[in-house]
């Protein structure tokens, strides 16, 4: 069973508070891309002894990334099989990486809802999507979302999701330098976190709502090579808005038209600023099984 994990996009991002349990309160307008990963789950074959160990095997394309318990894939099946299935039997999970990690596109949380949506449909839909929700959201508060299956608000600390019309399509390109910046670490910068001078966080209106991250304030303060890079790109013609897509450390240029050429654009912020993953893709809608 085939299934597309699809990376997203934060357009929007307020921070709103820190909560009693320790996560902070945020609104955040999240939607999917074109950009994915791949996963097929599916029975082992031949199937192994029944075992703990034995249950759950996944390979991945990346050697870079966990195997085991670290990969959110894998927790997912783990809790999976402890909560809704432990009759289950062994399975299978194969990964090929798009999505570059610790880029705020949501990897290995959209990884996470692929398997147990699989999961679910290998158990003959045992459970209802209320219920994958919770095991979501215990796995991290960006996974609910990926379960929705495209645009929507998400509050609390991420895990209420309220799908919403998104029938934009924006052409973008994303950018990545070649390090990541820790999530954990920016929503706990961000209460004393200071705007840098000349940068521009104020929102950026567009005809479906406003751009603007409150995450970029603390993520800038530490690497100034971001804050260079999203002001380098609002100067150039192509581009009618630029934005850090969650924690970073993407920056997504939206550019002024669906048939610009994003080429000359990577070429020059690569020429500009050195080693960057780039990348031109759309908002989309996710895909499901094939």
């Amino acid at each position: 069973m085939k299934w597309f994990a699809p990376a997203k996009i934060n357009l929007s991002l307020r921070v709103l508070g820190r909560r009693a349990d320790g996560f902070h309160e945020i609104e955040t307008l999240m939607v999917p891309l074109s950009l994915a990963d791949e996963l097929e789950v599916d029975w082992q074959s031949p199937a192994p002894a029944h075992s703990a160990s034995a249950a759950i095997e996944l390979e991945c394309n990346d050697p870079s990334l966990p195997a085991g318990p670290e990969n959110l894939a894998y927790r997912a099946a783990e809790i999976f099989r402890r909560d809704v299935a432990p009759d289950l039997a062994p399975v299978r999970i194969s990964l090929t990486k798009r999505i570059p990690h610790g880029a705020g596109l949501g990897g290995g949380s959209s990884d996470a809802a692929a398997v147990l949506l699989a999961l679910n449909e290998l158990a003959q839909n045992r459970v209802s999507v209320m219920r994958l929700a919770t095991l979501a959201a215990e796995l991290g508060s960006d996974v609910p979302f990926f379960l929705a299956g495209g645009a929507a608000v998400c509050r609390g600390r991420g895990e209420i999701v309220q799908p919403v019309s998104f029938g934009a399509q924006l052409p973008l390109l994303l950018l990545k330098p070649p390090f990541p910046v820790p999530t954990p670490w920016a929503y706990k910068q961000w209460r004393d976190s200071k705007p840098l001078p000349g940068v521009r966080y104020e929102p950026q209106a567009f005809a479906w709502g406003e751009m603007v991250n409150d995450l970029e304030r603390p993520v800038f303060e530490k690497y100034l090579m971001l804050a260079e890079l999203k002001s380098w790109l609002l100067d150039q013609p192509e581009v009618a808005g630029a934005l850090l897509s969650g924690s970073g450390s993407t920056v997504l240029a939206v550019l002024r038209t669906v048939t610009d050429d994003r080429t000359p654009l990577a070429d020059r912020a690569m020429r500009q600023f050195g080693d960057l993953w780039t990348l031109s893709c759309d908002t989309a809608a996710t895909e499901r099984p094939a």
